[in-house]
């Protein structure tokens, strides 16, 4: 089976909650979510996109990953952000 994966992660506040009545579901929102659904869909096959905030939060886990800085590109609905992928 040969499959490729990409992943974004961006780090931010949500608002989180069940839905329905006779069968539950349990959904998150928010700005922060739809930047890491942004930054997985400008993402590159079996890497991991991150937004600049969350780079910054994993910055010192240099041993466990190798980070590229992306520089700055267009994100709908964001406007020009910088981004790194991690190997």
């Amino acid at each position: 089976l040969d499959f490729s994966l990409r992943i974004g992660i961006h780090k931010g506040p949500v608002v989180a909650g069940v839905l329905g009545l006779k069968r539950f579901t349990y959904d998150v929102w928010g700005d922060s979510v739809n930047t890491a659904s942004r930054m997985e869909s400008n993402g590159v096959p079996n890497l991991i996109h991150l937004s600049s905030d969350m780079y910054q939060t994993v910055d010192g886990l240099t041993n466990d990953f190798d980070f590229t800085c992306c520089g700055k590109i267009q994100v709908k609905g964001k406007g020009e952000m910088t981004t790194y992928l991690a190997r």
